[in-house]
């Protein structure tokens, strides 16, 4: 996977945006209707069809795993992951299939058209989309290969494109001599971070390379060991053997951090690799250190970064130009918006929260609520005063005496107004930053996931949204999923972003009608709560979520297996029916990495629900009030 005006194409991601009122006019980096479980009921068994046949190709060419990973980059980068790299030239379009990043390079596609001929035989037509099969493929390929089991959940739903365009092919896939700024600019440019550089980069852990994208490193690059260049001449010289092939990594077929350990010995096969370490203690440097020595963060990140990768701009819905809002849409969010106008903003909101949670405890959940309590539109609008001209959001029913720890939302905004010379740091950002924050300091891992930044605040508030968009803690079930796909998540986001009740106290008013009357309680635990909370008065009264309450664990799930939930909605996640929901809660109640890992995804994917960006909204210099 290296490339580009040669012939073997590294990673990059193309993406362009235009808001205009009500409509997002695609190509745009959005989730939109993409979800884990898209084919459910149209033909649940479309993932082990895809494997099997991927499994098959793989025993017989262990090459093809790379191949097919490889097929998904080259999809993704050129306008999107919608399966135009799949088209033949027609009387109307010359495709991408002969672009320079792809002629004599690319392959696969006759295991695409096998797994394409067998979901259309198994799913009784024509189900599945082209775009979703490279996508599976790719994420099957790693695993198979050494991956984790299951190694990340792809999010499906995506249409095929009805074209294909040679020229923006040949225009967006950067090419192997890159240098390092270059690299990161243009995945900065598609909304991607230096951590996904890295990750994806690492992609070349399985795959080979023609001599033709790796000969100049090796003729005429410094930052290259002698010995390791000496050998690849051997096999590719200064003229002639351009079809020559060489490992990109020395465990070709073995997806592993060998990649990232060649890079720390100066064998990098192409120039663009290398360039990502040059020994000079920058942030790739460390980056690429920590993988090199972490191969259980290198698999569980690259998984991340894929699905980030595989979520530009697919074509959805009905419309194969047009996307209807609101939709979960990245838009100009990236993880390091704010590198150039204030760098150090990120360590500034995590030490006003560090001190915030150390004077109190509880201080870490209210913050985590007040960003849940934002989004399903995370525009900092919880957090305006009442004016003249509207009701905001700070009385509706779900937040009145409950949202808490706008002091110490201002006490951050005024450091970043001091600190990074001016008005900087939105209001939103400021809510995804310290739930983030919070999430770490209780106990969740470190540095749990990466923010995306970039969003702008609101300039008014409804309160009506509020009360109608809030899910309530008497909500059954189903009005639960409803509410959570409504806003382009699912029943896992339902399940891990529910696990957020696993830090923080709730009042007697939130949960009284299930301990004096639901049955789905143990009967010890509701007569212990049924004290602090009499059938009448106490409304403020406090109780813990959980057992455990300043601590972010797995206690909250093992609760419900106990029928311990303090809210009638959190009971509803476990009944003890068999259901998906029970076996994600039973999951998650055993398995505290895999809940503090997708956690993280689900919050991301929260955290980009409806932003404003560009130019819509403004940077309030008080998060309290409009400018």
């Amino acid at each position: 996977m290296a490339a580009a005006n040669s012939h073997q194409p590294i990673l990059v991601l193309f993406t362009t945006f235009v808001v205009a009122a009500a409509i997002v006019l695609a190509p745009t980096t959005c989730t939109a209707q993409l979800t884990r479980d898209f084919y459910q009921q149209s033909c649940p068994n479309a993932l082990q069809i895809i494997r099997s046949v991927v499994n098959e190709a793989i025993n017989r060419e262990t090459r093809m795993g790379a191949s097919l990973l490889r097929l998904h980059f080259h999809d993704c980068f050129v306008n999107g992951c919608d399966g135009s790299i799949l088209l033949d030239d027609t009387a109307n379009f010359t495709g991408e299939k002969t672009a320079f990043a792809n002629l004599n390079s690319v392959r696969g596609f006759d295991v695409i058209d096998e797994i394409k001929a067998t979901l259309n035989t198994y799913c009784n037509g024509n189900v599945v989309s082209c775009a979703d099969i490279l996508a599976v493929a790719a994420r099957d390929s790693v695993e198979i290969l050494g991956g984790p089991s299951y190694s990340y959940e792809v999010q499906l739903g995506r249409r095929d494109a009805t074209t294909a365009v040679l020229d923006d092919a040949n225009r967006n896939l950067p090419a192997p001599t890159f240098d390092f700024s270059q690299l990161l600019s243009i995945f900065q440019s598609h909304g991607l971070g230096l951590q996904d550089l890295i990750l994806l980069s690492g992609g070349h852990t399985i795959g080979l390379a023609r001599c033709t994208t790796f000969r100049d490193r090796i003729y005429n690059d410094t930052n290259i060991d002698p010995e390791f260049a000496a050998s690849l001449r051997e096999g590719c010289p200064v003229n002639g053997g351009d079809n020559n092939t060489t490992p990109i990594d020395s465990t070709t077929t073995q997806f592993d951090t060998v990649y990232f350990k060649s890079l720390l010995q100066k064998k990098g096969l192409f120039h663009s690799d290398q360039e990502l370490f040059k020994s000079d203690g920058s942030d790739s440097d460390n980056l690429v250190q920590h993988y090199a020595n972490s191969p259980e963060d290198f698999k569980v990140d690259f998984g991340a970064s894929m699905i980030k990768m595989g979520n530009i701009n697919p074509l959805t819905g009905y419309a194969a130009t047009i996307v209807l809002v609101p939709t979960t849409c990245t838009a100009q969010l990236t993880s390091d918006f704010y590198k150039q106008s204030c760098p150090q903003a990120l360590q500034i909101i995590r030490s006003v929260v560090k001190q915030a949670i150390n004077r109190e405890a509880r201080m870490g959940a209210s913050l985590l609520r007040l960003h849940f309590h934002d989004c399903f539109g995370c525009d900092g609008s919880i957090l305006l005063d009442d004016t003249d001209s509207f009701t905001g959001e700070k009385t509706a029913g779900p937040n009145l005496n409950s949202v808490r720890g706008f002091d110490v939302v201002d006490d951050i905004k005024a450091a970043l107004n001091r600190d990074c010379h001016g008005n900087v740091v939105s209001c939103a950002d400021i809510l995804a930053v310290a739930a983030r924050d919070s999430v770490e300091i209780l106990g969740g891992p470190s540095y749990s996931y990466e923010v995306l930044l970039g969003r702008r605040d609101a300039t008014t508030a409804v309160l009506n949204d509020a009360n109608r968009n809030l899910p309530a803690p008497f909500f059954a079930f189903s009005q639960l999923l409803s509410s959570f796909q409504s806003h382009g998540l699912d029943l896992q986001d339902l399940i891990l972003l529910s696990g957020g009740h696993t830090i923080g106290l709730a009042r007697c008013t939130t949960f009284r009608a299930r301990i004096y009357n639901d049955t789905n309680i143990d009967p010890a635990f509701a007569a212990s709560l049924q004290k602090g909370c009499p059938a009448n008065g106490g409304d403020d009264n406090t109780a813990p979520i959980d057992s455990t309450t300043a601590h972010f664990d797995t206690v909250y799930f093992k609760s419900l297996l106990q029928k311990k939930g303090l809210f009638h909605s959190d009971q509803e996640l476990f009944k003890s029916d068999g259901s998906d929901s029970d076996n994600l809660v039973q999951h998650y109640a055993n398995s505290p990495q895999d809940f503090k890992v997708d956690f993280g995804a689900s919050m991301v994917k929260m955290g980009n629900i409806k932003p404003l960006t560009g130019s819509d909204g403004e940077i309030r210099l008080n998060c309290r009030k409009i400018n």
